[in-house]
């Protein structure tokens, strides 16, 4: 079996552009002069026939329509098997409701997770007598898909914008934010969307991984007040930035990782503009920055 995952969506909430920004990307993008990229979302298989989908994106119709493995394979049969979500947000789980056509795979999430889904009486709309709500906890082993098994840990990170209340902890650890653990094989690969910080135990738990897909949101701290885009940093949001001495490139160098990739990628972030030196630094570090039909085997 060859471990593959497709980057079905590269960037963060809003995608590149984001419908209403006039910032220096979303210009370039809509100008064609970078790519444009859809939101936070990622496909995985071990046999080429079977997958399973990591976050279910707003864009999802767009990604599977442009993602031929993703087709339909006979009248109402589809490679489809699974989608695990490892957040709450908007960006990540707004696509189940593209995914109500009576079409049967299963869908893993958290117990807290599933529990803002059953609040919400609109994803009801994805049948459960047709799509089951399987229930993973924190620390299981379970098969994802033939030939992947996954297991969720907690990271750092925060509950979804609109369960947020006047006081907002952005380093939780527990069942609203989870990492993913994919083993192929003897292969072990990590998805991480989101990320508020790397405590050793998680840089432990990441060394000498075969690749990690990790929260790529915002080059620096500060940079959406900078721009002029918002009032709050990349921390209040719940997601570490890359740059700095507290930044993820700092925190991944001497991990051994052999693959790293950044996802999630904020409209804002200058890495998505091609010939920034923001990109060429990086690349110098030795990350990849996704964009969406980017594909990675091992």
């Amino acid at each position: 079996m060859t471990f593959r995952a497709k980057i079905l969506g590269a960037a963060a909430g809003g995608g590149l552009p984001q419908w209403n920004c006039g910032c220096e990307n979303c210009n370039l993008a809509r100008a064609g002069d970078i790519p444009s990229q859809t939101q936070s979302s990622i496909a995985v298989s071990a046999t080429g026939r079977d997958w399973a989908i990591l976050n279910a994106s707003p864009d999802i119709r767009t990604q599977l329509a442009t993602t031929p493995e993703l087709h339909p394979t006979d009248l109402r049969a589809l490679p489809l098997r699974s989608v695990l979500v490892t957040n709450g947000d908007i960006d990540h789980v707004a696509g189940l409701l593209t995914l109500r056509e009576q079409q049967p795979f299963d869908l893993f999430a958290s117990a807290e997770i599933h529990g803002v889904l059953d609040d919400n009486p609109i994803f009801s709309a994805v049948n459960p007598a047709v799509v089951p709500r399987r229930v993973i906890r924190l620390g299981e082993t379970f098969a994802l898909v033939e030939g992947i098994e996954a297991t969720v840990f907690a990271v750092p990170g925060k509950v979804p914008l609109y369960l947020e209340g006047e006081e907002v902890a952005t380093d939780l650890e527990g069942e609203q934010t989870v990492g993913v653990h994919l083993r192929c094989g003897a292969q072990s690969v990590f998805y991480i969307p989101g990320c508020a910080l790397i405590r050793p135990d998680l840089a432990d738990r990441l060394r000498g991984a075969d690749i990690v897909f990790f929260d790529g949101t915002l080059w620096r701290d500060d940079e959406m007040l900078l721009q002029g885009l918002s009032q709050k940093t990349g921390q209040r949001m719940g997601h570490m930035s890359m740059a700095g001495t507290e930044g993820s490139m700092a925190a991944f160098a001497g991990l051994g990782v052999k693959t790293k990739v950044y996802v999630h990628m904020n409209n804002s972030n200058p890495v998505l503009r091609p010939d920034s030196a923001e990109r060429a630094a990086a690349k110098a570090a030795g990350w990849t920055v996704a964009a969406d039909g980017m594909e990675f085997r091992l």
